[in-house]
């Protein structure tokens, strides 16, 4: 930017996206000073280098509210995490299969963990027909993204939204209407 320019010729671009030619780096400085703006060299790789003139300090603050506004929009994907027990009971197993949907229908993923205690190591097979059982009950709202998997003494599986619903809540399926009245048997028709 202006002084720091180092190049022995630069391409000139004005304030308003003409084309202005190739000078010394100090004459186009010398026009960017004139109309109160700054010179930005914007390709260095180009030969010769290119340059704009243009209010930087402007120019800075629009990229950062582009930025911001594109921040807003972006959904952020968060993990939940529900932890089940192999003894688990089926009242306590609904409770946190529906904490499980309220999440998928949330758009965030889910990961159910089952943590395994001393002897219940050898009782591996309960808790893959849990989260076997759990995959079943949440098909219709939410994809597997890993299957069951084990790591030490613990048994965990990642549930993600599904894509065409978009974490958006599911709509009550719509009522059929009712089928207009029969005429009474004795009546004419027209």
């Amino acid at each position: 930017m202006n002084e720091r320019i180092r190049a022995r010729e630069v391409r000139v671009i004005g304030d308003e996206g003409e084309q202005i030619g190739v000078m010394p780096p100090f004459e186009a400085l010398k026009m960017a000073r004139e109309r109160n703006l700054d010179l930005v060299e914007i390709s260095p790789t180009a030969q010769p280098p290119v340059c704009r003139i243009m209010d930087y300090g402007k120019f800075l603050y629009q990229n950062e509210k582009r930025e911001r506004e594109a921040k807003k929009k972006q959904k952020t994907i968060t993990v939940k995490e529900v932890k089940f027990r192999i003894n688990v009971d089926d009242h306590d197993y609904e409770t946190k299969k529906n904490h499980v949907l309220r999440f998928l229908d949330g758009g965030d993923k889910v990961k159910a963990t089952i943590f395994f205690r001393g002897r219940e190591m050898t009782r591996q097979s309960l808790g893959r027909q849990i989260l076997e059982r759990l995959i079943k009950d949440v098909d219709q709202r939410g994809l597997v993204e890993f299957r069951p998997r084990q790591e030490g003494n613990t048994l965990h599986l990642i549930l993600a939204p599904n894509k065409k619903e978009g974490g958006a809540k599911e709509k009550p399926p719509a009522r059929p209407k009712p089928a207009p009245p029969a005429p009474p048997s004795g009546a004419q028709t027209a």
